[in-house]
């Protein structure tokens, strides 16, 4: 059992390795796990019997054969992830290379007696919807993004007080509904897990993901792991102390980030600027838009309550640099989208307040719609084949066997094609 268990970590181990840095020659994958070359062989041989690995081009070579490069095969398998809103979900079909294959959006009342059903009604409603068995790649899993603290991915009890959920068993009734693995996880680190597969983690093992747009968020990666703290709680940045007489935040504390900068404190500062106070707040992403095509028009008022909103959050980002001691910091979420107009105050402050010798760091900004949050919630699931850390714990290993299962399927079925 032993020695199976070891193929099992190795198998994951190479999968890992294809899927964080892009394809490889087997050499390079034995270099890289410091294994053997026939185990290489052996290794891959068996992974692309299953179908999850495929030769590629040739990679040239200074001298000497040119080696064959391996890569994940996308259509190995799939996730529905599902991002949770105080007003509606998102929902995205994701292959194991990242191709979304579709996406959906439902209403939603996180304070319905019912809501966990009505949760599980839109996701059966999107599996119907997806494509059927044969035509698309093997379901692994579902991943569910919210905003609030997760205890355990794999057990999935969420607090999230922005939805009024408090201990509420989210992963527990969606398997018993749905009779599939499940990961719940806060979606800022959902967002992290998808960065680590897809994006700037391929390259970089400590990372900062910051989110701006209703609320504030922040995951930190370190050595290649999101760091969720002792009851999955970390990266509450926006909960971070700004100025103890400042306003209310929706935590019930004063003077938060968020209370700042998240959007009701934009639409706040606004108001107390006399400007957009008749805004409709039932909507507060779209006032917030509306305030930032006056900023963009070039209302001196607007432009200053960003201005200011970016210089705050610039104070806090370096304060948060500056003990994390990041490679790299990906900003993301809806609040990008007014970007040019925090820029100028987020730069200045940031850079006055990071510590020498990392005044230099690269803080990029990426491009953003509201299927990105569910994108990071499918990463959930498809990162478990990847979880050399057993994040996942016993959903992990029911999406692996899915993995597995399914491959070997989609290979019977290739080598009957081949056949006929």
């Amino acid at each position: 059992m032993a020695g199976t268990d070891r193929g099992d970590l190795t198998r994951t181990a190479i999968l890992a390795l294809l899927g964080t840095v892009g394809p490889l020659s087997r050499t390079e994958i034995a270099r890289e796990l410091d294994l053997s070359p026939a185990s290489v062989t052996q290794l891959t041989r068996e992974l692309m019997g299953h179908g999850m690995l495929e030769e590629l081009d040739l990679k040239p070579s200074r001298g000497g054969r040119p080696a064959q490069r391996l890569g994940l095969v996308g259509s190995a398998g799939r996730a529905l992830g599902v991002k949770v809103t105080a007003d509606h979900l998102v929902l995205v079909d994701v292959r194991l290379d990242g191709e979304v294959l579709g996406s959906w959006e439902r209403p939603f009342d996180p304070a319905s007696l019912d809501a966990l059903g009505d949760l599980a009604d839109a996701v059966e409603s999107v599996m119907s919807a997806a494509p059927a068995a044969g035509q698309a790649p093997p379901l692994l899993g579902i991943g569910v993004g919210v905003p609030g603290s997760v205890d355990d991915q794999a057990v999935g009890t969420v607090n999230a007080p922005t939805l009024g959920w408090q201990a509420m068993p989210v992963g527990e009734r969606l398997r018993r509904r749905l009779n599939l693995p499940v990961l719940v996880e806060n979606d800022v680190n959902a967002l992290a897990a998808a960065e680590r597969l897809y994006g700037r983690g391929r390259t970089h093992r400590d990372f900062l993901v910051l989110t701006i747009g209703r609320g504030v968020g922040a995951a930190i990666v370190a050595d290649g792991r999101v760091y969720r703290g002792a009851r999955g709680g970390a990266g509450e940045f926006g909960h971070l102390p700004v100025d103890p007489s400042g306003p209310v935040c929706g935590c019930g504390a004063r003077g938060c980030l968020e209370a700042f900068v998240g959007s009701a404190g934009l639409l706040a500062a606004a108001r107390a600027k006399r400007d957009g106070g008749r805004q409709d707040e039932t909507d507060p992403l779209g006032a917030v838009a509306a305030l930032g095509r006056a900023a963009a028009g070039g209302d001196r008022a607007a432009l200053a309550v960003f201005a200011e909103a970016g210089a705050i959050l610039g104070r806090a980002t370096a304060g948060l640099i500056n003990v994390v001691d990041p490679e790299v910091v990906v900003l993301l979420g809806e609040g990008t989208a007014d970007w040019s107009l925090w820029q100028a105050g987020f730069d200045r402050a940031v850079r006055a307040q990071l510590y020498p010798g990392r005044r230099d760091i690269s803080i990029e900004v990426e491009s953003w719609d509201d299927t990105s949050w569910a994108q990071g919630a499918a990463a959930l699931v498809l990162a478990t084949p990847f979880d050399a850390a057993g994040a996942a714990g016993e959903q992990g290993r029911l999406v692996r066997a899915r993995l597995i299962e399914g491959g070997l399927v989609s290979a019977r079925r290739t080598s009957k094609g081949a056949i006929a």
